[in-house]
C-alpha cells in the first residue's frame, strides 16, 4: 500500500425552504446578521463576534450549543462549538458564505452558503432560503444524518424568521 493515496470524497448538500408570505427583501437582513444565528436556530445557545469587522468578509463568529447526555444515571454536559469565518457577503444577490475555521465537533473542513431569493417574478410575497455546504466527511456521522440536520435546522430557522416577520406586520 505504500505510495498509494486514498482520497475521501467531499460531502456536498443543499436544503431549501420556501416561505409563502415574507419577501426576500424582508428575510435577507435576518440571514445577513451573521452574529445572531442563536435568535433563529433553536439548537444554538450563543453566537457572537470574536474577530474582524461586523458584516465584513474576514469577520469570525463563535457559535456554541450545550448538550446533556445521560449514561448509567450520570448526566454529562458538553459544549459543542465552532468558529466560523465570513468569506463573502453580497447584499445585492442576497447570499453569504462562511467556513468553519476551528471546532470541537469533528469538522475538518466545511464551507457553507446561504442564499435568499424571491419565488415570484414580481418580488412580492414569498421567498426561498437555501443552505448549501461542502465539507469533508465528519467522523462518527453519516452523510444522510448530517444533511437531515441541515434540513431540519433550516426549516426551524425559516419558521422562526417567518413568525417574527409576520408578528411585526
Amino acid at each position: 500500500m505504500a505510495g498509494e493515496t486514498v482520497t475521501q470524497t467531499k460531502w456536498e448538500g443543499k436544503a431549501c425552504v420556501e416561505l409563502a408570505i415574507p419577501t426576500a427583501q424582508e428575510v435577507w437582513p435576518l440571514v445577513e446578521d451573521f452574529c445572531n444565528l442563536h435568535k433563529w436556530l433553536p439548537t444554538i445557545d450563543t453566537c457572537y463576534q470574536v474577530d474582524g469587522i461586523l458584516g465584513q468578509p474576514g469577520m469570525v463568529r463563535y457559535v456554541a450549543t450545550t448538550t446533556t447526555t445521560s449514561s448509567n444515571g450520570n448526566e454529562e454536559t458538553m459544549i459543542k462549538w465552532a468558529k466560523e469565518k465570513l468569506l463573502m457577503i453580497d447584499p445585492i444577490k442576497r447570499c453569504l458564505s462562511y467556513e468553519v475555521t476551528d471546532n470541537n465537533i469533528g469538522m475538518k473542513s466545511y464551507v457553507g452558503k446561504s442564499t435568499v431569493s424571491p419565488i415570484n417574478d414580481d418580488g412580492k410575497n414569498g421567498c426561498k432560503i437555501e443552505w448549501s455546504f461542502v465539507c469533508d466527511p465528519i467522523e462518527g456521522l453519516r452523510f444522510e444524518d448530517f444533511l437531515s440536520y441541515i434540513e431540519t435546522a433550516l426549516q426551524s430557522m425559516a419558521k422562526k424568521m417567518e413568525d417574527a416577520l409576520l408578528s411585526t406586520r
